[in-house]
């Protein structure tokens, strides 16, 4: 468990296999002001992490993002069975064997906005995607929305699909499959309000963390939409 700033951590999970590539998976807690904790993309959960969590706080809410991050959320509802759980539409739909308390809709007003924002990011059939600013770190928190790769965070004869794909780090972007499904316009309202946000790091469930001029690094990973580069 590594922090990202006050009141704010993230804990590197299992690789698990997508497409015949190795994803890492991550997910971030944070601690919001009633001291309660909200956990994003849970990683699969072991005793120690149950134990590490336990000392931060009590499991209030648990988020499933977008479609592919729900793997380990029956685990976590069985283990905390007092925690509310969140996701998409689209989440909701393929887990009908989990009960959610609520879907992380356009005009959904989360009980967690005091301490975190969040946009329904959309404008594809294949994939949509809630993603969340942590005002305190200024912190923004994707899953697949961004994907910044190390180079040997794969093999080497499947390193070049990644590199077509886009995910390699210091270039990541949205995978190109994805891209390609995506209205532009759409994606170009949605990444102008995300940077609107004025976000310093950006952490991705997939690759490095962006710890230092998160803004440029969203106008290069979103060029694709055509935006307006800032002046800063």
């Amino acid at each position: 468990m590594k922090s990202l700033g006050n009141n704010i951590w993230y804990v590197d999970g299992d690789s698990v296999p997508f497409y015949s590539l190795p994803y890492t998976t991550r997910m971030v807690i944070v601690r919001l002001s009633d001291n309660t904790l909200w956990i994003h993309s849970p990683i699969k959960l072991t005793p120690e992490l149950a134990t590490q969590i336990d000392a931060l706080g009590e499991v209030h809410f648990l988020i499933a993002p977008n479609k592919l991050h729900h793997l380990f959320l029956k685990d976590w509802q069985q283990h905390y069975p007092s925690a509310a759980i969140f996701g998409t539409e689209q989440v909701a739909e393929k887990r009908s064997d989990i009960e959610f308390n609520g879907t992380l809709s356009s005009d959904f007003i989360p009980p967690w906005q005091d301490n975190i924002q969040q946009r329904l990011f959309t404008g594809s059939k294949a994939m949509q995607e809630c993603v969340f600013f942590h005002r305190d770190s200024r912190t923004l928190i994707v899953t697949d929305l961004i994907e910044n790769f190390p180079a040997d965070a794969f093999p080497s004869f499947k390193r070049f699909l990644a590199k077509i794909s886009g995910i390699l780090a210091p270039n990541g972007k949205m995978p190109i499959d994805w891209r390609l499904s995506f209205n532009k316009d759409t994606a170009r309202e949605h990444i102008q309000h995300i940077i609107g946000w004025q976000p310093e790091k950006i952490v991705m469930a997939h690759g490095l963390i962006i710890d230092d001029q998160a803004v440029s690094f969203l106008e290069k990973a979103f060029s694709w939409v055509k935006l307006s580069r800032s002046k800063e």
